[in-house]
């Protein structure tokens, strides 16, 4: 049950679910058939920009925009805000900017599910940034955060539902009570979230913009319709004639799109559905290195700030030799 005292949100509300002040900004948004390849560096120099808050796309280990995460690191942003919806390595690889004398990446979150990689357990460095209290928390499932995506795409401040009603989730989120005008009965108002900038991981893309996603899409439908800035990293680059051909293919549309990344591999060491497995044995040594905060800086150094761009990660990683080896293991029958 819902408590009938409760009717204005406890927790921080981080963005605003003003659909007016949102609809402005996407009337000003360019929205030309253009071409928007560029490199991942000069991506997030443009469209990340310090205090904004940040969506990332995929889902746990699965599609994450990996090589995006690692730019916002390398560039050292400042005070960002973060959608946490099931966010496992990619949350993991911005608290690294959460560091002792390098400043504070990450300032506020959304947490839905967010320290933990899953099965492969969690990150000591990703829970030692949320227990110092640094971070602004507000509480969600990764249903109703997914719901705030979907009503900013609608265009809409909030919707209804039943979801988080009678659990404490519902009491450390932002969400309120409302009355059903025409039943009567107690709901949950979940509020939209607008993105400043998102990043999504596609197995295709035009130079346009125009995207295609294997496998599930999960909440990216809505996250890139959402988000007031969007980049694209993916595994090929194809023509505007191929996507022309098969146009139900396009998940996320030209007009969503602010710049494209060409970034084979660009999930790793997440998996990447029917193109490559997940590098287990280095998420390993992720979470290992992070146990030591010494070792962790000095693995930060040389697979992060150590290196110019994701490509060289790759290289630093087994290159070409261990991504063929995973990709064998994803098409393994």
């Amino acid at each position: 049950m819902l408590d009938p005292t409760r009717q204005q949100p406890i927790g921080p509300l981080f963005t605003s679910p003003d659909c007016d002040s949102a609809r402005e900004y996407f009337r000003g948004k360019p929205k030309g058939m253009v071409d928007k390849v560029m490199s991942v560096n000069d991506a997030v120099s443009r469209f990340v920009s310090d205090n904004d808050y940040l969506a990332s796309g995929g889902f746990g280990c699965d599609r994450i925009p990996s090589a995006v995460m690692h730019e916002i690191v390398r560039q050292k942003k400042q005070n960002l805000g973060l959608a946490g919806h099931t966010a496992t390595h990619d949350f993991q690889i911005l608290c690294a900017g959460n560091l002792t004398g390098r400043g504070q990446l990450l300032d506020r979150v959304d947490s839905a599910y967010i320290v933990g990689l899953e099965a492969r357990g969690l990150s000591p460095h990703a829970r030692r940034v949320m227990e110092l209290g640094d971070v602004a928390v507000c509480e969600w499932t990764n249903y109703t955060l997914a719901l705030r995506f979907q009503a900013a795409a609608m265009g809409v401040p909030f919707l209804p539902a039943r979801s988080m009603a009678g659990t404490d989730t519902f009491h450390h989120s932002a969400s309120a009570q409302i009355t059903c005008p025409f039943s009567g009965d107690s709901l949950v108002a979940i509020p939209a979230l607008w993105p400043d900038v998102a990043a999504i991981h596609v197995h295709e893309a035009d130079r346009f913009g125009n995207c295609r996603i294997r496998g599930t899409s999960v909440t990216d439908w809505h996250v890139a319709r959402a988000a007031k800035k969007l980049i694209i990293t993916c595994e090929r680059l194809i023509e505007n004639d191929e996507i022309r051909r098969d146009p139900t293919s396009t998940v996320i549309p030209f007009y969503c799109v602010d710049a494209v990344c060409l970034v084979p591999f660009g999930s790793y060491p997440g998996n990447m559905p029917y193109e490559y497995f997940s590098d287990e044995d280095h998420l390993r040594l992720w979470l290992t290195a992070e146990a030591d905060p010494a070792a962790h800086l000095e693995f930060l150094d040389r697979f992060i700030f150590g290196l110019g761009d994701f490509s060289e990660y790759l290289e630093a990683c087994g290159g070409s030799r261990r991504m063929q080896e995973l990709r064998n293991e994803e098409l393994m029958e």
